[in-house]
C-alpha cells in the first residue's frame, strides 16, 4: 500500500484539519464524555439505487480487522436491503484501514455508525428517516449506469434534509481493462492504470458530472477538490475488490470532523433515537432495536414511544450493545449488557409493553413531566400514517410505517386506490374488508413483509382461499404479481362481458343444503327459471344485494360455468353469511345490469325468462325511472 504523508493529503484533498505538530488525542472515558460533550461518532447513511452496491460497500467495511462479520447482503430478501440496519466500525479499525491515507494520524472520532438504508426507490419514508438520523451520507452510484430514479430520489432527500454527502462511484472494476487490487487506494490504482483505460474512466466521469449538474450538484474527484464547501467529493471505488474504500472512509470521516464538529458534540441531554424494529427475543421477551442519535439513556429511564394508537410510556428494564462490529440485525448472542449509553450507538432495549411500538418512529427519554408532554405531542404526529384512503380500493398491510407508506407510494403511481392500510399481520377484518370491495380488481390484500395471523393464514392459501393475497419481502415483486393478477382478472371480466349476457334467473335455496356458512357461503340451490352463470350477482326479491357467485358445481361435484332451469347446484356466493343474511328456503334473482336489460329485450327469451326480466324491471324502476331503457 502506498503511504501518503498527512501534509500532502491536506494539500491534495483538504479533508483533515490536522497539522504535523498536533498530537493524536485519545478518546476520553465515558464520564469525560458526559462532562465535556466529547465528539461522538458520526452517523453515516448509505443510500442509492438498487443493485448499485450499497450493502456490498458496508460488507467490505464489516470485513475489516479481526472482528469481521459475514455478509448481510446474502441474508436480505433478493439481495436488497429492506429494513434499516446499523453497524458500528470502531476508531481502531478506521485508523488502521486509513493509515496509508492519513500518514498514520488518528481520527478524533471514536468510530463510525453506519445506517444501511433500503435501496428500492419507493422507500421514501424509511430513507427520509435515515436521512434525518444521519450526520453525513454516502451516495453509492454505479459508475457504468450513472444516476437512476432511486439515486435522484436519494438526492432529493439529502437536499431536503440538508445532509452533507460523499459520492461513491462504485464498480470501477467494470470499466474494460481496469486492473483492481484488493485494499489498494484509488490514488495508487490511478497511477497504475494505462492511459487508454484512464480515458475510458474520464468518459464515464464526465457523464456522471453532467448528470449531477442537471440536478444542481457540482461533483469533483476527491483528490482534485480545492473547496469542499462548493463541490461534492466523488470517490471512485470497487466494493467487489475493496479498491478505493479506504479513500471513501477517509474522506467521509474527514468531512464529518471538519464541518460537523458542533453537531457531533451533541452527546448531552435527554436521549432520542429511532426504533429500527421490535423483536421477540428468547429469554428477554419483547425488545426493540434502536439507534441512539442524541443524548444518553440509562437503565430505569422512562421512555415515550409511538404506537398505532398514539404515544405510550414505559421504562427501560435492560439495555444491550452489539459486541465488536456486529451488524444489529445479525448480532445473535453477541450482545453486551450496559447500564448507560451515549450517542451515537445501536442498542437493544428491554421494556414492558413494547408489542404495539411502530418501527421507524422515535424513542424519547421522558424522565420529567415537561419532557413527557413534549414527547407525546411529537409522537401523536408520528402515529398518523400518511396514506390516502378511498371508499373503494385494495387492502394493504406491512410490518412498519415506512413499509406501508412505501407500498402506498407505489400503488398511487399505478393509480390503484387503497381502502384500508394498517400495520401488522393480516387478520379477519382485513379479509372481510377485501371481500366487500365492489370491483373484482380490488378484492385483494397486499402484504409487505407480513403474513396472516395464526387464525387466518390457512384461509389465505390454496385454490379455496377466502380472498386473493399477495405477500412478499420485496415491493417490486408484489407489484409484478399484482399487475399479472389484475391483467388476468380484467381479461376474465372483459371476456364475460363480451361473450355472456346476464340472462334472467330465479333460484331457490334448498332446505338442508348448507355446506359452508360464509367466506364464501356454499349452499345447494335449484334453478327455478332462466339461467345462472359464475360471476353474476344475485339479490332478494326486495332488491337487497346478496353477493357474487364464485363457483357452480353439479351433483357430480364437477365445476360448471352455467346452470339452467331444473338444475340443482352447489353455489358458492361471496358476501353473505348463512343465518344472518340468507336462510334456507330463500328465493333469489340474478341481478341484471341495466345495459343488459336493454339488449335482452331484443332477443328471444323463454316465457319464464321474460317474466323474471319484467319483475326485475319493475323493481329497479322504483329507484331509477330510466333503468333498462
Amino acid at each position: 500500500m502506498i503511504s501518503i504523508p498527512i501534509g500532502n493529503l491536506k494539500k491534495t484533498i483538504g479533508v483533515l484539519d490536522m497539522s504535523d505538530e498536533e498530537e493524536t488525542q485519545e478518546p476520553p472515558a465515558e464520564d469525560e464524555v458526559k462532562a465535556l460533550g466529547w465528539q461522538r461518532q458520526p452517523i453515516v447513511a448509505v443510500l442509492g439505487h438498487v443493485d448499485h452496491g450499497k450493502t456490498s460497500v458496508l460488507d467490505h467495511f464489516r470485513s475489516l480487522g479481526s472482528e469481521r462479520q459475514a455478509s448481510v447482503m446474502d441474508r436480505e430478501a433478493g439481495g436488497i436491503t429492506q429494513h434499516i440496519g446499523a453497524t458500528e466500525v470502531p476508531a481502531k479499525i478506521l485508523n488502521e484501514t486509513c493509515a496509508a491515507m492519513t500518514g498514520g494520524k488518528d481520527f478524533n472520532s471514536p468510530g463510525l455508525l453506519f445506517i444501511d438504508t433500503p435501496g428500492h426507490h419507493s422507500f421514501t419514508s424509511l430513507r427520509s428517516r435515515g436521512g434525518a438520523l444521519a450526520d453525513i451520507a454516502i451516495l453509492v452510484v454505479d459508475i457504468m449506469e450513472g444516476l437512476q430514479p432511486q439515486t435522484i430520489e436519494s438526492l432529493r432527500i439529502l437536499r431536503e434534509k440538508q445532509t452533507p454527502f460523499v459520492v461513491a462511484a462504485n464498480k470501477v472494476d467494470r470499466i474494460h481493462g481496469w486492473r483492481t487490487e484488493k485494499g489498494r487506494s484509488f490514488i495508487e490504482s490511478w497511477a497504475n492504470q494505462r492511459d487508454d483505460i484512464k480515458q475510458f474512466f474520464d468518459e464515464r466521469y464526465w457523464k456522471l458530472l453532467g448528470q449531477f449538474s442537471e440536478h444542481g450538484f457540482n461533483i469533483e474527484r476527491y483528490d482534485k477538490i480545492r473547496d469542499f464547501k462548493s463541490n461534492l467529493a466523488m470517490v471512485p471505488c470497487s466494493a467487489k475488490d475493496g479498491e478505493g474504500l479506504q479513500d471513501l472512509l477517509t474522506v467521509t470521516v474527514g468531512l464529518a470532523e471538519r464541518f460537523l464538529d458542533e453537531r457531533l458534540r451533541d452527546t448531552l441531554g435527554d436521549g432520542e433515537g429511532t426504533v429500527l424494529e421490535m423483536k421477540d427475543e428468547r429469554g428477554l421477551g419483547k425488545t426493540i432495536d434502536v439507534i441512539l442519535n442524541r443524548g444518553e439513556l440509562n437503565l430505569g429511564d422512562t421512555i415515550t414511544l409511538v404506537g398505532a394508537d398514539g404515544p405510550f410510556s414505559t421504562h427501560i428494564k435492560g439495555m444491550f450493545k452489539p459486541r465488536g462490529m456486529s451488524e444489529m440485525r445479525d448480532a445473535g448472542d453477541r450482545w453486551e449488557a450496559c447500564e448507560n449509553a451515549v450517542a451515537a450507538c445501536g442498542l437493544k432495549i428491554v421494556a414492558p409493553g413494547l408489542e404495539n411500538v411502530l418501527a421507524g418512529t422515535t424513542l424519547r427519554q421522558t424522565n420529567t413531566p415537561e419532557a413527557k408532554e413534549k414527547a407525546e405531542h411529537e409522537a401523536r404526529k408520528e402515529a398518523s400514517i400518511s396514506v390516502d384512503i378511498a371508499e373503494e380500493g385494495v387492502v394493504i398491510k406491512a410490518d412498519t410505517v415506512g413499509g406501508l407508506e412505501a407500498l402506498a407510494f407505489e400503488l398511487d403511481k399505478l393509480e390503484i386506490p387503497i381502502r384500508m392500510a394498517t400495520i401488522g399481520p393480516v387478520n379477519k377484518r382485513d379479509i372481510i374488508t377485501a371481500q366487500c370491495a365492489e370491483s373484482e380488481l380490488n378484492q385483494i390484500i397486499l402484504g409487505f413483509s407480513v403474513k396472516g395471523n395464526s387464525e387466518v393464514q390457512p384461509r389465505l392459501q390454496g385454490p379455496d382461499a377466502d380472498i386473493k393475497f399477495i405477500g412478499a419481502d420485496i415491493i417490486y415483486r408484489i407489484l409484478e404479481e399484482l399487475e399479472e393478477w389484475r391483467e388476468t382478472t380484467q381479461a376474465e371480466i372483459d371476456a364475460a362481458a363480451r361473450e355472456n349476457l346476464v340472462y334472467p334467473g330465479h333460484l331457490l335455496y334448498l332446505q338442508d343444503h348448507t355446506f359452508r356458512n360464509k367466506g364464501p357461503a356454499i349452499v345447494g340451490m335449484r334453478v327455478l327459471g332462466g339461467r345462472v352463470h359464475i360471476g353474476q350477482r344475485i339479490m332478494k326479491r326486495d332488491g337487497t344485494a346478496v353477493g357474487q357467485i364464485k363457483s357452480l358445481r353439479n351433483r357430480s361435484s364437477e365445476e360448471v360455468k352455467e346452470g339452467r332451469q331444473g338444475d340443482e347446484l352447489a353455489v358458492a356466493v361471496m358476501g353473505p353469511t348463512v343465518g344472518r343474511h340468507i336462510e334456507e328456503g330463500d328465493e333469489f334473482w340474478v341481478d341484471i345490469p341495466a345495459s343488459h336489460a336493454k339488449r335482452l329485450r331484443k332477443i328471444e327469451l323463454t316465457p319464464i325468462e321474460e317474466e323474471i326480466l319484467e319483475e326485475l324491471t319493475i323493481l329497479h324502476r322504483k329507484e331509477d325511472h330510466f333503468w333498462g331503457r
